[in-house]
């Protein structure tokens, strides 16, 4: 057990302090930015909670099926699942992108920092769609004990993509918060090509 649940703790401290990492480039471009920022995550960790919904339940289906030697089961479990999450996906896509002033106005009244979170939403809402499908991948891989590959992805994505995208982006002339945010959906497509690469692996390696 502590084979598989280490990768995935081992990840999720890594995803974080990536974030943090971004938070500390943030920082550095002012208060308001650090403000529209930490009201924009609050949004984001709300608009998250349906694709970790479906991550988490894909998850132990896929578990129960694996177990029981129904793998037509469990790749159906994921097929549907990332149809149903990617439609969701779509509608917080444009709910974030057009009215994310509306919904970061829940918990910041100052114009300005509501403009600056509203600028970071913008990107986060393109990461909703690609989040949505690679979220039920990985419930999928950890439910078949490939705890190993999800955290390898997602210390890719993390260090290889979203902080030295974020940084180079803080770098650029006047940068802004839409820019630095860019490096989340990066990030996750990334994360899908790779879920999307291994699962070719896995039926190569079925049919052999």
């Amino acid at each position: 057990m502590t084979g598989l649940g280490a990768p995935i703790a081992l990840q999720d401290l890594l995803v974080s302090l990536s974030f943090l990492i971004i938070l500390a480039i943030v920082n550095s471009m002012g208060v308001i930015a650090s403000a529209g920022v930490g009201v924009a995550e609050k949004v984001c960790a709300f608009i998250m909670l349906i694709s970790s919904a479906f991550m988490q339940s894909i998850s132990a289906f896929v578990a129960q099926n694996y177990g029981a030697g129904r793998m037509d089961r469990a790749k159906k479990a994921l097929h549907y699942g990332a149809v149903v999450s990617f439609a969701i996906g779509v509608c917080m896509f444009f709910i974030s992108f057009f009215h994310g002033s509306l919904l970061a106005s829940i918990f910041s009244s100052d114009e300005a920092v509501i403009l600056a979170a509203a600028d970071y939403l913008k990107a986060y809402a393109i990461d909703c769609m690609f989040t949505a499908i690679f979220f039920c991948y990985t419930g999928f891989y950890n439910g078949i004990g490939r705890t190993r590959f999800v955290m390898l992805q997602g210390i890719i994505g993390a260090f290889g993509v979203r902080v030295p995208v974020s940084y180079f982006m803080s770098l650029r002339p006047n940068p802004s918060l839409f820019e630095i945010g860019l490096a989340t959906p990066m990030s996750s497509i990334v994360q899908l090509i790779l879920c999307l690469g291994f699962m070719a692996i896995l039926k190569r390696r079925e049919k052999q």
